[in-house]
């Protein structure tokens, strides 16, 4: 069976032309494969062996990477239109759940103790079906001491917890604001559907079926000055995660991308003063831009680990062709700056000790 694998040549034309024809080259190769393709000829799955003799990009540690806490975004479509979305609906692209599957196993077998499954929309897929068979295939299959979503939460349902919610150790919520005009201004609002009411619901139901419940916010020009202590006390999430807008050339600045987000971006002075405001509230856990740029490992609908380091991100080849451990040598991972913000804590819900 093919691989995929960039040609070694120069210049930016075959380049460019790579970069086209990739993702459809992988939907080829997903599909044949889903068709019996490759039987009967011996082809075992795994990651692919070492590459010797070379040295991970961004590294500096010795050995391999070890991928042990990823952000999986399966899916780019949405059902908002946050204006300063720094992964936004490019491709309408999701993997056959077999593949998406195989390559989690891929990455618990390469060291992931950890998957974040995020969008777009998450639950925007076979109204959240296909995200519950990846959660449960993550818990009971895989044995992932954490499995959690972030959401903007409009479409998720109280079967779903039924169905699902066992799997689950955490659901973030993006909540930017709690005055709903704002939340309208910014783009994170959809008909009638009141989105902080709606954040209250999805608390309840988190408590109801023991899951650890967490909110995501992004700082922006519209939400600075905004005073949120009374309500984060109110809903006590496990975790409040506060991040200062980031921009990305070619999803939310530059010619080629779906969103102008420089309306929205802060100065670091700015940043800190909203956390200054929020000082005394025990859940918060911020992240600027330098925090946040290198420190995650994103994996894209291909499967493909992004590289964010020159301000853009770049796809690495896909962990289904190439294996983990390759792949992520282009991932621009810096796991010291991941460790020292904080990115490994106690993740699991047996672990975290809630008061149901």
């Amino acid at each position: 069976m093919w691989t995929l694998a960039p040609l070694a040549f120069p210049g930016k034309l075959l380049g460019a032309l790579w970069g086209s024809l990739a993702p459809l080259l992988l939907w080829l190769r997903a599909a044949l494969r889903l068709a019996g393709t490759d039987r009967g000829q011996g082809r075992q799955e795994g990651p692919e062996p070492e590459a010797a003799g070379e040295e991970e990009e961004g590294g500096g540690q010795d050995g391999p990477l070890t991928p042990t806490s990823v952000n999986y975004h399966f899916t780019r479509q949405c059902n908002y239109k946050c204006g300063f979305c720094f992964h936004t609906a490019k491709t309408s692209f999701v993997l056959p759940l077999e593949e998406a599957q195989r390559g989690l196993r891929l990455l618990r077998e390469a060291g992931m103790e950890k998957v974040n499954f995020s969008g777009g929309e998450p639950f925007l897929k076979d109204r959240g079906e296909y995200l519950g068979r990846l959660v449960r295939f993550c818990k009971q299959e895989l044995g992932l001491p954490s499995v959690s979503i972030v959401s903007n939460g409009s479409l998720i349902r109280e079967r779903w917890f039924v169905d699902y919610g066992q799997y689950l150790d955490i659901l973030a919520i993006s909540c930017d604001s709690f005055n709903e005009d704002v939340n309208v201004l910014i783009g994170r609002g959809q008909g009638k559907l009141h989105h902080v009411e709606n954040l209250r619901k999805l608390r309840r139901w988190c408590r109801q079926h023991r899951v650890a419940f967490k909110i995501n916010s992004v700082i922006n020009r519209f939400n600075v000055d905004e005073d949120m202590r009374a309500h984060i006390q109110e809903l006590n999430p496990v975790r409040w995660k506060v991040f200062q807008c980031l921009l990305i050339e070619g999803e939310n600045v530059g010619d080629s991308a779906l969103r102008e987000a420089e309306r929205f971006v802060i100065s670091e002075e700015e940043f800190q003063g909203f956390l200054d405001r929020h000082r005394g509230v025990p859940c918060l856990v911020p992240e600027s831009n330098d925090k946040m740029k290198d420190s995650y490992l994103i994996l894209d609908e291909y499967m493909r680990f992004l590289n964010c380091r020159e301000g853009r991100k770049d796809p690495s080849p896909s962990i289904l062709d190439v294996g983990v451990e390759e792949a992520i040598k282009f991932s621009g991972f810096d796991e010291e700056t991941f460790l020292k913000r904080g990115g490994k804590y106690v993740w699991s819900k047996a672990d975290l000790k809630l008061d149901w």
